[in-house]
């Protein structure tokens, strides 16, 4: 049923609300959002201050209208999709650059600033931000701290939750709170800010985050390793982070992905698995380099060379990082389903790797493999004929026994993008019911009536019915 909006002009200027169709059209989903499940809202807002987030939440609340905060829309789980109308949150014009603080390697931003435009500033100071994912330049810091977001860089760096000290955040009543500290640690109170970290807009709209810096290394070298199988390669990642490698990336990438990448770059990449890396270091980073080549021998690596400067480096990178969009335009009679992006043990990488292999082998299917190697994460997707139905749930069931193999190993079913939509049946499984619904508990406790993005994690919506989240 759509819901009265009307009283959102009261709330906000003219230019800040918007009940045009193409404005709705354009919220009714983020990229991981299939056609038929995307839900065109009824109204969309653009604050433009924290205040503006508040007066919106307040007023929603008290009338029971959902409302789902909305960034880039490069999510890719239907985190930000609608799911049962209300009001779309757009929060990119709050894109500012609020303070920098060099000689405390810290920078204060708002929640709608690119992620590019956040290295950008710090690199005027010498500085960068360590665990920006490789979709950076077309994503948000809000986005990426809903999500709680990593990429290549994880393996040395951490997730983008590792570096955030500070959040102001709204929660659905239209209450102000700020939560972490500025401090490089505290043990103050219960750590809400890693609550609201990875809570997909559920519990609290962030508003201002201040981030810590690190300083740009002084000795930045890239470059790929070819391996004869997929095994070799999956083998040489986990001994190198078991040996303790100081590698800032380390990407893995199969035959097919190469093939895929390959016709999508124009590259030239053989059709081979191979490693890509990426070193930081202020001293010392030819004896690290070594040191990898050494692991990389003892896994019969076929070649391993390094890139001669940055634009050779970004010349042996363009394949990898296009991976998402050469994917989608692989083969017309072929469809990518939902992204896999679950993450394993490093000890456990080989065997899932394998596991995903074997299954498409099995079934004659195409399922192309690559990913954050270093720190576990796998990439997958299963390519099928959308028009056999046959074969979309062939393919539906080989990508949830890959996320339920992953599980098992002691793994989670989403490294980096969430639960959203796409994953809400696998929490229970992964958590089990007892602590899921300590989940729920905090979610009814600072959200009791459903109004912060409903519809998303929990799996007692996947009907598509909103859930009054009243105490047991």
């Amino acid at each position: 049923m759509p819901h009265d909006c009307s009283f959102l002009s009261d709330v906000l200027d003219e230019p800040q609300v918007s009940f045009g169709e193409s404005a709705r059209n354009s919220h009714a989903g983020d990229w991981g959002t299939p056609e038929e499940s995307r839900v065109v809202p009824d109204a969309v807002v653009f604050p433009e201050a924290t205040a503006d987030v508040s007066a919106v939440l307040e007023a929603a609340n008290d009338r029971g209208v959902p409302v789902t905060p909305y960034a880039a829309g490069t999510s890719l789980e239907g985190n930000a999709t609608p799911s049962h109308g209300g009001i779309s949150m757009d929060l990119t014009r709050m894109n500012a650059v609020l303070d920098v603080r060099p000689d405390d390697f810290q920078i204060d931003v708002e929640p709608g600033i690119m992620g590019g435009a956040v290295d950008e500033e710090a690199a005027k100071y010498g500085l960068f931000f360590p665990p920006l994912p490789s979709s950076g330049d077309i994503s948000t810091i809000g986005g990426m701290i809903a999500n709680d977001a990593s990429g290549m860089k994880t393996v040395k760096y951490g997730e983008v939750g590792d570096w955030v000290l500070e959040l102001e955040a709204v929660l659905a009543d239209g209450t102000v709170i700020e939560t972490g500290s500025k401090g490089v640690k505290t043990s103050s109170g219960y750590n809400l800010k890693d609550l609201i970290v990875g809570s997909e807009g559920t519990l609290a709209v962030v508003t201002r985050a201040t981030l810590e810096l690190a300083g740009v290394p002084d000795q930045i070298r890239g470059g790929r390793a070819q391996f004869e199988s997929l095994d070799d390669a999956a083998g040489a990642v986990f001994d190198a982070i078991r040996s303790g490698v100081d590698v800032a990336t380390i990407e893995l990438m199969d035959a097919e992905s190469a093939m895929i990448a390959n016709a999508y770059t124009g590259s030239n990449l053989p059709d081979a698995p191979m490693v890509f890396l990426e070193f930081h270091a202020n001293h010392g980073i030819e004896e690290e380099i070594e040191f990898c080549k050494s692991i990389f021998e003892a896994h019969d690596v076929l070649r391993f060379e390094m890139a001669a400067d940055e634009a050779a480096m970004a010349d042996l990178w363009e394949a990898r990082k296009d991976m998402a969009f050469a994917l989608q335009s692989w083969d017309p009679d072929l469809t990518p389903l939902s992204p896999g992006d679950v993450t394993v043990p490093i000890s456990k990488y080989p065997e899932i790797i394998e596991f995903a292999k074997r299954l498409a082998a099995e079934h004659d299917l195409l399922v192309p493999c690559f990913g954050h190697a270093g720190d576990g994460n796998v990439h997958y997707t299963v390519l099928v004929d959308d028009s056999d139905p046959e074969a979309v749930e062939l393919g539906e069931k080989i990508y949830s026994n890959i996320v339920r193999r992953a599980i098992e190993l002691g793994g989670t079913a989403t490294g980096e993008h969430g639960i959203g939509l796409g994953k809400r049946e696998y929490l229970d499984f992964e958590h089990g019911p007892e602590t899921v619904e300590a989940m729920r508990a905090i979610k009814r406790a600072l959200d009791p009536n459903d109004t912060l993005n409903p519809g998303k994690l929990f799996p007692e919506t996947a009907d598509g019915k909103r859930v009054r989240l009243e105490p047991n």
